[in-house]
């Protein structure tokens, strides 16, 4: 009996989904994704660092680099071409509201609102921060073992955020992230928590401490580190800083086949950025959805298989049976 392959079509995808993975700033060392090993990873459930940051829309991929004739001759005339520029650029709109993609959705830091002392002063991106409490010995990725009257001071349903007091370094700062960059040594202790990336949601509270909704990023929390509730986040127009992720996009056919675009590294290359799409074309006026809108531009890393500089890679996994 013949085997039942069959000559595939152009793949067919309903949209794309998107994961991205810390670069490490002080190296410049990104998170690199290997579509032989990982290509069936399951789209849920992403390997670590990846985050998911579900689906997005109106993805786009802009090739920005030029080449050039290398010019040769009397008339000259074109020996072959050279790369003058290597560029790359790409955008999407994320159909979620998170932490991360409004940091992704913006050109500068992205902070967490700490939750005010009380009487503090007004200001634009938090005041004066209540007192952070110590997290005990014990405490796990997904459990934050405090003392008891700490722990009463939270619950269900709270965002914390858990990181190292601020001490006046300077340079890259934050946890498992780097949230900023320090040019000089600041005053405020709560710095690193409020640019901090580990944060969580609380999900239960007992005397002990508390049950987080999901692993913070960082994992079991240093000695010394302290956590703060959070109410919200906030982000800035301006400013020195820009966010730079290692990024994976993933279209799936519907035969099962996949194409892959793993950038390296992208830096968020315009300030924050809104799509107002309505909900019913028909109407004019009437209830709109807001989404976060991304533009990046993509940074180049040395290939190690033979010292090339790239951008991007584009990979392609085949449906099964696919003729090839």
């Amino acid at each position: 009996m013949a085997a039942n392959w069959f000559s595939a079509p152009a793949p067919v995808a309903r949209r794309v989904r998107g994961y991205f993975a810390p670069v490490n700033r002080a190296t410049q060392t990104p998170v690199f994704f290997d579509p032989a090993e990982q290509g069936a990873l399951n789209l849920d459930a992403p390997p670590a660092p990846w985050i998911d940051l579900g689906w997005m829309q109106n993805f786009a991929r802009k090739a920005a680099g030029k080449s050039a004739p290398l010019l040769t001759g009397i008339p000259a005339a074109a020996l072959e071409q050279v790369r003058e520029t290597l560029a790359a650029q790409v955008s999407c709109e994320f159909l979620s509201w998170t932490k991360l993609t409004m940091a992704l959705a913006t050109g500068s830091q992205h902070m967490n609102l700490l939750a005010p002392a009380s009487g503090a002063g007004l200001a634009p991106d938090g005041a004066k921060a209540a007192a952070a409490v110590m997290a005990q010995s014990g405490s796990t990725a997904t459990f934050v073992a405090l003392a008891t009257a700490d722990a009463a001071n939270f619950a269900p349903g709270a965002m914390i955020a858990l990181d190292a007091d601020y001490t006046g370094q300077t340079g890259y700062v934050g946890t498992p992230v780097s949230g900023a960059y320090v040019r000089q040594a600041l005053t405020d202790v709560d710095y690193i928590r409020r640019v901090t990336f580990n944060v969580a949601l609380v999900s239960q509270v007992n005397s002990t401490g508390l049950t987080l909704a999901a692993p913070l990023p960082a994992g079991a929390p240093a000695a010394g580190a302290k956590l703060q509730a959070v109410t919200g986040f906030v982000d800035r127009e301006g400013g020195c800083f820009y966010q730079e992720w290692s990024a994976l996009f993933v279209m799936e056919g519907g035969q099962g086949e996949r194409i892959f675009f793993h950038y390296p590294r992208l830096q968020t290359m315009a300030g924050a950025d809104e799509t107002v799409v309505p909900l019913d074309a028909k109407q004019k006026e009437g209830q709109r959805r807001v989404l976060l809108k991304g533009q990046f531009l993509a940074l180049p890393v040395v290939d190690a298989l033979d010292g090339e500089r790239i951008v991007c890679y584009r990979s392609f996994l085949p449906a099964p049976k696919a003729l090839i």
